[in-house]
């Protein structure tokens, strides 16, 4: 690994994902150590922490996951300090964890999602009556900006949808309604590879849980993996393409996650774009990685490159 000064790698934060941010941030120390690279763990409770924290660090390894961590707050940051680092700047950032705005850019550019409704201001009753509506039952409640399925509510019946509703906005202040896509559940991991975005091979999350969610995918035993997804080729192309032109949409750099429904159609929804995906020990990105033959130092050092290299258009 070319030597580059200093490594943070920023863990922790205050987002409700902390503790999945501070396994993360191990396991890219660890392996960045294996590499030879000089690293320094950067662990804050706040954002607060990070100026201080940063003094003697050449380029940012960003494992901060939700919150401020991954909107482009620390993104924006770093670009004022002038301290390079690995991912998509501030404005993709932003972009993609507006989860309703996100959706709204790939629908205008022609990538499939379930169909949704924001909710603004005013009468909240008003909005689920045009929700139940439009979308029809069941529906998924979840705030605008979390990660890791943090808030998310599948509601089956129309006489639990007002509470969870109310409880969504009472505890993240913010909350979309979508449509409920039946079908099977992958993400596509996107990496810069010899200065060329592609996605790699899909992964099929089958959790025991009715989705998966932050129990399923932190807790070891709780989702069967399928790497690569058993998919006829011809899906599975259909799959990576949309994931690429999302991660592409949104102006991303480098690496990202994209999760997906496909719908048994064969009809691949756009659920969201994350920008810092998890690189705990289930996390999706590193199983990608590993069926394209990519183990997760090297990962690590690929993602950690893209501080520096730019992407072909």
């Amino acid at each position: 690994m070319e030597k580059r000064g200093t490594i943070g790698v920023i863990a922790g934060g205050d987002s409700p994902e902390r503790a999945v941010s501070l396994v993360s941030g191990e396991q890219v120390h660890a392996a960045l150590e294996t590499l030879g690279a000089q690293v320094e763990m950067v662990r804050i409770d706040t954002l607060d922490d990070l100026v201080l924290g940063l003094r003697d660090i050449d380029v940012v390894f960003n494992c901060l996951h939700g919150g401020r961590g991954e909107d482009g707050t620390v993104q924006l940051l770093l670009e004022v300090l002038g301290i390079p680092y690995a991912g998509s700047g501030p404005l993709a950032s932003a972009l993609a964890m507006d989860k309703p705005r996100s959706k709204a850019v790939l629908a205008s550019r022609g990538v499939v999602v379930p169909r949704w409704q924001v909710y603004q201001k005013g009468s909240l009753e008003e909005f689920l009556e045009t929700a139940r509506a439009t979308l029809e039952m069941p529906l998924v409640l979840k705030p605008w900006g979390e990660g890791s399925s943090v808030g998310v509510r599948i509601i089956d019946e129309e006489s639990q949808l007002a509470q969870a509703a109310s409880a969504t906005l009472s505890q993240f202040g913010s909350l979309f309604v979508e449509e409920y896509i039946r079908g099977r559940e992958l993400t596509a991991g996107i990496l810069l590879i010899d200065g060329e975005e592609r996605a790699l091979p899909l992964v099929e999350m089958r959790p025991k849980n009715r989705y998966y969610d932050y129990e399923a995918k932190y807790t070891e035993g709780m989702t069967e993996f399928l790497v690569p997804a058993p998919l006829p080729a011809q899906t599975t192309h259909r799959a990576q393409e949309a994931a690429l032109a999302a991660h592409r949409i949104l102006g991303c750099r480098g690496f990202s996650r994209v999760d997906l429904l496909l719908r048994d159609d064969g009809t691949p929804y756009v659920l969201e774009v994350n920008t810092l995906p998890g690189m705990t020990p289930t996390s999706d990105l590193p199983q990608a990685a590993a069926a394209d033959g990519i183990d997760f130092p090297q990962l690590v050092e690929a993602m950690l490159m893209t501080a520096y290299k730019e992407v072909e258009p």
